[in-house]
């Protein structure tokens, strides 16, 4: 049985421990009746004198509604992460997640009145920064202006047309991050 388990390697430690983490805190929310979730992992406006506030510009980005909702951002970030973490290196994902929840959670409290809960910043941030994953200097991958076209796209014209409960402005901030991410790891 040991040797079994020896077989398994924690590959991506940023994603799988951000993946753990993440779920963790959605079962937490679950057990707590989402009162811990809306306490510490939903960035929304309030006071800057709330504490809380301080944690929840970053940790917005662990909380989720339900499973479909956790399940749904972490496929991708699965899918993505471990490719993105051995091109980048796991401290360079750190400080891309945290930069990109950082932004989001302040743009999303200063601009709107609503709630921000979930890690779909983070998933654009990796979308568009996986366009970049086999970039060459001074070249435009061209998968990086379809991922644009499509992903960011639709974004827009859903923020525009569609009244919903999501928030495509953080996905396209965190599409452009991981934009902005790429670009600048292309170029040095």
């Amino acid at each position: 049985m040991n040797e079994q388990l020896k077989r398994f390697q924690y590959n991506a430690p940023v994603t799988l421990t951000y993946t753990f983490m993440a779920l963790g805190v959605l079962l937490l929310g679950i057990a707590t009746n989402h009162a811990s979730t809306t306490i510490l992992f939903s960035n929304y406006r309030t006071s800057f004198f709330d504490p809380f506030q301080y944690i929840r510009l970053f940790s917005h980005v662990l909380g989720h509604a339900t499973w479909e909702h956790f399940s749904g951002n972490f496929l991708i970030i699965l899918l993505l992460g471990p490719m993105l973490e051995e091109k980048y290196g796991s401290k360079n994902m750190i400080e891309m997640i945290t930069i990109t929840a950082f932004v989001t959670g302040l743009l999303n409290t200063l601009l709107f009145d609503s709630a921000l809960l979930g890690a779909s910043g983070i998933v654009f941030m990796m979308i568009l920064l996986s366009s970049f994953a086999n970039a060459e200097t001074g070249k435009i991958p061209l998968t990086l202006v379809i991922v644009v076209i499509i992903f960011l796209g639709k974004e827009v014209v859903s923020g525009i047309l569609v009244q919903d409960h999501i928030s495509q402005v953080t996905h396209i901030i965190g599409g452009l991050c991981g934009g902005a991410f790429g670009y600048r790891k292309l170029h040095n």
